[in-house]
This record gives structure tokens, C-alpha cells and sequence, in this order.
């Protein structure tokens, strides 16, 4: 079984796509013994979906009495369930927070959806890129002609998988003190929003344009973004600070006389075109060397052949191998209780032991 601070938990994850199982591969990373229960015509998983990592699990037919009474057994055994359909869906099988409340009062239900339970888009479809409209985020990201969606990482992945899971370990550790479960309704368009709680604040502050590379965060600033080298390679710098800003400045031979800190706004052209000719004077490897493991608050822009091989990632382990699949490991980490992954992606469609582990007969 798996091992991490989460080692005690059971849950159960009906399968779905996107952030609801890598919300299963966060928890089973740490520790949970999450089971997968897929529909019978669903393809066996392959060695190249990470996210499917650390858990087994059964096919059922929820559409049959059969399929849905065993559901609920597996469910009886566990302190948590979480699906991703759309509203309804779940209760139309029979195995809404209704029915698995009333089988199980302590239970924590989690819930991923896009646009939440209620409201007047829940019923709707949409993706990533839509959640993230909703709440602002969309708009504040790219260059000033258009907004550019962040892959999926800001609406599926950090306001779907990584609240869903935070809310049912906290529903969790309610629970085991009073005795009383819930319901956890993560919509990512509410998440999304969430995560910009700061930039709500600088905004009302008056510390934030409401336009996109305007900012100091967002691609604006000179200080605080990527430059292209020689070698057609990226760097990127985030010297806000002013010890930082001053460092960096005197690395390149710039002078803070000229470019004083904090910088006039009708400075940063200036020094933006500064850095931009600078670094693109020589490659990528020469302003490492430069900068590297300074308080320059400078990187490498490293593609995915390259971030596993850097050595500082080398160091840390922060990649690792599974049936020949170079993936990100468990993270974060834990110095009482490491977490690591149980199963490589595809073993979990491996159901063998599943039941008696779990203490269920199949109905």
C-alpha cells in the first residue's frame, strides 16, 4: 500500500477526466489508499498518464442495480468519494450525497465540477479555458494584444485537483472529530477566482492596472519576465527586490543611477530594451555561469527534455522514473512521513486483491 501522512485514509474515486484524477494522484501520492471505479468499457490505463499513478481499481456497471449496490459497499469501507460529472448525474445513478449520507452520516462527499452545483452555468460544458475567464484570471495573463491561456494549470489543476483534494482532507479531519461528513462542492471557476484574491487586493489598492503587461507581476515590468539569448534560449529574472534588482543591475554593467529602484514607470521601456539587448548578446549557458545560484532572482526558461537533468532538480528528486516514464514526483515533501507512489499508472487498472483489501463482496 501506499505510504505518507495520508496512509489511514480510504477513498473512493469515481473515474472522470482532467483534475479529477490527478486530485486521486495528489492524494494517493501521499499516502491514501484511493480506488479507481471505471465503467467496464473504459480502456485499461497506459504507462503515459502520470496522473492515473498510485491506485487500483474495479470496473462496475453503475447503470445496473448490481454495479451500484457494490459501489456503495466500496464506499461504506472508505472516509471519502469524489466525482466530476455534471450536477445531477451522480444522483440519477443513485449515488448522490443523498443515498451515501444516509448509508454513511460521517462520509465526505467531494464534488469537481466547472462552473459548481448551482448557478445559472452549472448544467453547461466548458473547459479550462472558460473557468478561468469567469473570474478574472484569463484576462490579467499575456501580452497586452491578447489574453493567453496558461495551458490548463490555473483552472483544472490549481483551482480544480489541488482545492478539491485541500477541501476533502479538511472535510476528513472534520469529520473524524465530529462525527458529521459533507458535502465539498469545488467548482474551478470559484477556485480560479480564489487564487486571485492578492491581485483583487492590489487592484483595490490602486496597485494594479486592469490591463494586461502592465504590471509589475504580469510581464510589464523589465525586472520581472523572460528575455530570449544568443542561442535562441530563454532566461527569466524576478529581481523585485531592491538588493536583487541592484545585484542584477550590476552583474550586466547596468548602472542604478540610471535605472534607480523603485523604477519610474515611464522607465521601464528603457530598461527593458537594456536587458532585452544584453542577454541576447550571448547564450543562455554564458548568463548561467553569470547568475546562477545568485540572489540575482534569475533562472533558466528550461523546456521538459531539459528540467529533469538540471542539477538542482537532480538534487532533490524532484523527477523520477516509472515503467520507463520520466514523471514529476510525489510532492510536496514530509520529513516524518515521505510519500511515494504505490503503483505505476499502469498497474492501477489492476483489480486483484482490490476486494478482499477493501473487505467487500461484489453484490
Amino acid at each position: 500500500m501506499g505510504q505518507g501522512p495520508l496512509k489511514d485514509l480510504k477513498v473512493v474515486e469515481f473515474a472522470g477526466i482532467g483534475p479529477g484524477p490527478f486530485c486521486g494522484m495528489l492524494l494517493s501520492d501521499l499516502g491514501a489508499d484511493v480506488l479507481r471505479i471505471t465503467r467496464p468499457d473504459q480502456p485499461p490505463p497506459t504507462r503515459f498518464e502520470p496522473s492515473l499513478r498510485g491506485r487500483r481499481s474495479v470496473a462496475l456497471d453503475l447503470k445496473s442495480p448490481q454495479g451500484v449496490e457494490t459501489a456503495l459497499r466500496f464506499v461504506d469501507q472508505a472516509e471519502a468519494l469524489f466525482e466530476g460529472f455534471r450536477p445531477g448525474v451522480m444522483e440519477r445513478l443513485g449515488l448522490g450525497p443523498d443515498v451515501v449520507t444516509a448509508r454513511k452520516p460521517r462520509i465526505v462527499y467531494g464534488r469537481m465540477t466547472g462552473w459548481g452545483q448551482y448557478g445559472p452555468r452549472a448544467h453547461t460544458a466548458g473547459h479550462d479555458i472558460n473557468y478561468i475567464s469567469l473570474g478574472g484570471a484569463l484576462h490579467a495573463i499575456g501580452p497586452a494584444e491578447r489574453p493567453i491561456p496558461p495551458l490548463n494549470l490555473v483552472g483544472d489543476y490549481g483551482g480544480g485537483a489541488l482545492y478539491l483534494a485541500f477541501g476533502m482532507v479538511s472535510a476528513v479531519l472534520s469529520a473524524r472529530a465530529t462525527g458529521v461528513g459533507q458535502v465539498v462542492d469545488c467548482a474551478m471557476s470559484d477556485c480560479a477566482a480564489n487564487l486571485l484574491a492578492p491581485f483583487y487586493g492590489m487592484f483595490a489598492s490602486g496597485a494594479w492596472v486592469n490591463a494586461r503587461a502592465s504590471n509589475r507581476l504580469d510581464g510589464g515590468a523589465p525586472y520581472y519576465g523572460c528575455y530570449a539569448c544568443a542561442d535562441g534560449k530563454w532566461i527569466s529574472v524576478g529581481s523585485l527586490e531592491k538588493p536583487f534588482y541592484e545585484l542584477l543591475l550590476a552583474r550586466l554593467g547596468l548602472s542604478p543611477t540610471d535605472y534607480p529602484h523603485p523604477l519610474p514607470h515611464a522607465r521601464w521601456p528603457a530598461l527593458n530594451t537594456a536587458l532585452g539587448t544584453i542577454f541576447a548578446s550571448q547564450p543562455r549557458d554564458h548568463w548561467c555561469a553569470l547568475l546562477d545560484e545568485t540572489d540575482a532572482c534569475f533562472a533558466p526558461v528550461l523546456d521538459v527534455t531539459e528540467a529533469p537533468q538540471h542539477p538542482h532538480n537532480l538534487a532533490r528528486n524532484t523527477f523520477i522514473e516509472l515503467d520507463g516514464v520520466l514523471q514529476p514526483a510525489p510532492a510536496p515533501r514530509f520529513s516524518a512521513t515521505p510519500a511515494a507512489v504505490a503503483w505505476p499508472s499502469a498497474a492501477s487498472g489492476e483489480a486483484e486483491g482490490v476486494y478482499q483489501d477493501w473487505g467487500v463482496t461484489p453484490a
